[in-house]
């Protein structure tokens, strides 16, 4: 188990007003503006099923929302920033003119997108390419002020395959050694661009060019992730090494809610303390229980 106690979890600043403090596991609904999510393609096609979706969210205990416009699981095709930009800034104001008021970040790794959904109302960005993608991305995040997600991936989603569909594994010396000495790269970057500390958060991409152990490896030694000093953001909701380790087959994303959960609350016990999700109400009820047996064993005995 980690030896991040709940006193020191820490907080995520995701703008020079507002942050979010991890004094318990903190959810970010995931709100895919796209037709070709794996999970939930096409379900919020219109600004009425965004706003409720939202409003539902929020409902069932997610403390900031992750929207995107561009899909990136493996195989997707790559959206241009004008149509990414037409799918998520209508989205963001209308979730912002419905007073709903929790953190919002964008899920791009576009500098140009970030900036018009900072503009239309979101706060915080989060780069599947941890900055990389777009040199513009970090000295964005440093102008505007605001949190910044940085996720480790070996190849653009378009060049990538899902997890338990590797005819070929992915080949690292050490994937979390590997994943750690990219952190570091990547902080120093923003760090030397005036980012602060307090609003970089780390993903390490579970199942972005990873294979199934490799996933599991990064939940179970998430440890030499945290030990940087970061927030870590856990992913892993419905993806395919989920259903491969739960089903021991091909499975639906909707059939990997339960194994999604499990690996949820593993990644909590090693140090992850904000979760992407894509079933609030269901992680919310878990994660709060393993939160409550962390803090009663923290807790001093007479």
């Amino acid at each position: 188990m980690s030896d991040q106690t709940p006193a020191t979890c820490g907080t995520w600043q995701v703008s020079s007003s507002r942050a979010i403090h991890a004094d318990r596991p903190c959810l970010l609904a995931i709100m895919n503006c796209t037709p070709d999510s794996f999970s939930d393609g096409g379900k919020l096609s219109t600004l009425g099923s965004i706003v409720d979706r939202a409003h539902q969210a929020v409902d069932q205990g997610a403390q900031a929302l992750d929207i995107g416009g561009e899909s990136t699981r493996p195989g997707a095709s790559r959206i241009d920033a004008d149509e990414q930009i037409r799918r998520v800034v209508p989205a963001i104001r209308a979730i912002r003119d419905e007073g709903i008021a929790v953190p919002m970040t964008i899920d791009t790794t576009i500098a140009g997108v970030a900036q018009a959904a900072l503009d239309a109302g979101a706060d915080a960005i989060n780069d599947v390419s941890g900055g990389t993608e777009d040199p513009a991305m970090i000295s964005l995040a440093s102008d505007r002020g605001c949190g910044i997600i940085l996720m480790h991936r070996l190849v653009p989603p378009d060049q990538d395959q899902f997890s338990d569909r590797y005819a070929v594994e992915p080949v690292y010396a050490d994937v979390v050694e590997t994943v750690r000495l990219f952190f570091m790269e990547r902080i120093e970057a923003c760090l030397s661009a005036g980012i602060e500390r307090s609003r970089i958060m780390l993903d390490p991409g579970l199942g972005f060019g990873k294979s199934v152990e490799q996933n599991l490896e990064l939940i179970g030694r998430a440890e030499e992730l945290t030990s940087l000093g970061f927030p870590l953001l856990s992913g892993a909701s419905r993806k395919s090494f989920v259903g491969r380790i739960t089903h021991a087959r091909d499975s639906d994303p909707s059939e990997r809610i339960s194994g999604s959960i499990g690996c949820s609350i593993v990644h909590l016990l090693h140090g992850a303390r904000f979760f992407r999700v894509h079933d609030v109400a269901a992680h919310r009820q878990a994660l709060d229980a393993a939160w409550s047996i962390i803090n009663s064993l923290n807790e001093p005995r007479n």
